[in-house]
């Protein structure tokens, strides 16, 4: 199944005291981009959290947030901070002592300091913050699979409706090049005839025309196409990314439509081929966005 570039998933997790929440956005690249925002207290798990994300998303501009959500486990709790607070008790018996002050530091105007009193947060237990970090990682990966998923099936089927077009367009381009010749012929017949004084030499004749059916045949190239739009077909049912493949036939059959209209000597040949380009060209916008 082919999947799109494009995607969101959000997960969320609850280990003991401990919450995260994750939030993946991807958008299309040609490589595999992961970008981290998450606290302090991750750093150490960054280099397990892009092998995860590596795993399952393998191209895309990868955008992970990860958040640490209050719990009612999770308490906030004010400590004391003994050398600061003798330090700012020290200070204050000095300057009563030089200037002869009678009245001592009160415990409003200690604690009033800054850092005499600092919040600390319990103690994560290190085993329950991987856990819970690799639980809530993974949800949104599974989230963001499924949307990733669904986006890439209807780009499927949408490519899929255009290849079906294309090689209807082929059919007609079929058709009509053998005839382009044969008109080509009679209309140089006519002209002859209308102009020349003396008959014309028929073998020169024939080899003029030998010449344009030679310069606009497209057989070759019709053959090409057929193949290469069959090997696009066959990707829109892998199971693992071909978004490079199907950039590489979008090339190729690029390449083999504009040597067609480059042999087309003919307005309705040339039509088939800029319909059949204008399908290639939606075709490829698409292809930028599948994995």
């Amino acid at each position: 199944m082919i999947r799109s570039m494009t995607g969101y998933g959000r997960g969320r997790a609850q280990v003991g005291e401990i919450a995260f929440s994750v939030e993946i956005k991807t958008v299309n690249h040609r490589y595999g981009d992961i970008n981290i925002k998450a606290p302090r207290l991750l750093m150490a798990y960054e280099a397990e959290i892009k092998k995860q994300v590596g795993a399952v998303l393998k191209l895309g501009k990868l955008d992970v947030f990860i958040n640490q959500e209050p719990t009612e486990a999770a308490v906030t709790v004010p400590v004391l901070n003994r050398p600061v607070a003798q330090a700012y008790l020290d200070a204050f018996k000095q300057i009563q002592d030089e200037y002869n002050l009678s009245n001592g530091a009160s415990l409003e105007l200690l604690v009033a300091q800054k850092d005499v009193l600092v919040l600390q947060e319990t103690i994560l237990d290190e085993s329950q913050l991987r856990q819970c970090l690799l639980q809530a990682l993974q949800d949104a990966l599974e989230s963001l699979v499924r949307m990733r998923e669904r986006e890439g099936e209807s780009t499927r089927l949408d490519i899929s409706e255009r290849l079906g077009v294309m090689a209807q367009l082929l059919e007609q381009v079929e058709e009509r090049a053998p005839q382009v010749p044969l008109e080509w012929q009679q209309k140089l017949q006519e002209r002859l005839a209308r102009y020349a004084d003396e008959a014309a030499d028929p073998q020169r004749v024939a080899q003029e025309i030998a010449l344009f059916a030679d310069r606009c045949d497209i057989s070759e190239e019709v053959v090409r196409f057929k193949s290469h739009l069959e090997q696009f077909a066959d990707l829109l049912n892998a199971a693992e990314p071909v978004g490079r493949q199907m950039d590489f036939l979008i090339q190729e059959l690029n390449r083999e439509t504009n040597t067609m209209g480059s042999k087309s000597n003919d307005a309705e040949l040339t039509r088939q081929v800029v319909t059949i380009k204008a399908e290639l060209e939606t075709v490829r916008e698409q292809v930028q966005n599948i994995e």
